[in-house]
């Protein structure tokens, strides 16, 4: 039975492919014919009697094997080496007889890193009660296809996801969307998770404070106390303009009967007036 074995790695690294043999210290590679091989039918290389007989143009200048334990190293690793990958080990015992030693199977999961995920909100309505909002999560270059997830205050919510790529074995762009009513701040998370890897973005949404209070009128005490209040303002106005005293001009005294009154009203005489009267008694 062929043993099964995952390697995981990352986008532009270098990784390394084991196979199910190791040589003894007693024999070399000549004695031994090994095929490394992707998806049973894409041969990677291939050695025999101590040489390389043959190297897929895609992996030249990219690939190098152990000469003791047949491990197949790959740098840089690129997204097209994710697959699946088989050792085939054969013993020389002559250059017409051999046989199988082992095989073995290998899956390459190669991952690349997304983006920080790019969290926005728009306003879209808001009411007294609460704000409505359009959420935006976004990530760009990542491998493999990504899942995206939101909490809200820690509790889970479903997103309208949609991806971008060229091809299943190319990099992935990723968008959620989600639509909200805010009735408090609260704050938000979204995570991009591929292979075991994640990423996240948390941002704080603020309820708007938009609640237009109507103009309500003015009751019917104030306005009565209003008018009261005017009310008494003009009669105290009135009042004053008629009990006051006048004011009397000194020079349109009216004189005053001194029989009547028993007193004689004296006014002020003019002092050009007195030196007159003087002058003429003299």
């Amino acid at each position: 039975a062929l043993e099964k074995k995952e390697v995981k790695s990352k986008l532009g690294e270098k990784v390394g492919l084991p196979c199910c043999h190791e040589i003894p210290s007693s024999e070399s590679l000549h004695n031994y014919r090994v095929y490394w091989q992707k998806n049973t039918t894409e041969v990677v290389l291939a050695y025999a009697e101590g040489k390389e007989i043959r190297k897929h143009e895609r992996y030249k200048n990219r690939t190098d094997m152990n000469s003791r334990n047949f491990t197949l190293w790959i740098s840089p690793v690129e997204i097209l080496d994710n697959g699946t990958y088989q050792c085939v080990v054969q013993h020389l015992k002559s250059s017409q007889n051999s046989f199988v030693v082992c095989g073995e199977t290998v899956n390459l999961f190669v991952t690349a890193d997304f983006s920080k995920p790019n969290v926005t909100a728009e306003v879209s309505a808001n009411s007294c009660e609460s704000t409505e909002m359009v959420v935006r999560c976004s990530s760009h270059g990542g491998f493999p296809k990504p899942k995206i997830s939101g909490t809200l205050n820690n509790m889970s919510v479903a997103w309208n996801v949609s991806w971008a790529s060229e091809s299943s074995l190319s990099p992935y762009n990723v968008t959620g969307e989600l639509h909200l009513n805010v009735t408090k701040d609260v704050i938000f998370t979204c995570s991009v998770e591929y292979s075991g890897f994640a990423k996240s973005t948390s941002l704080l949404l603020k309820k708007t404070d938009y609640c237009s209070v109507p103009t309500v009128p003015p009751s019917y005490n104030v306005i009565t106390a209003s008018s009261i209040i005017i009310i008494i303002f003009l009669l105290a106005i009135t009042l004053a303009a008629r009990y006051l005293p006048r004011h009397v001009c000194s020079h349109c005294c009216k004189p005053q009967n001194s029989m009547e009154e028993g007193v004689k009203e004296c006014t002020k005489t003019p002092l050009g007036s007195k030196m007159t009267s003087e002058t003429s008694s003299l």
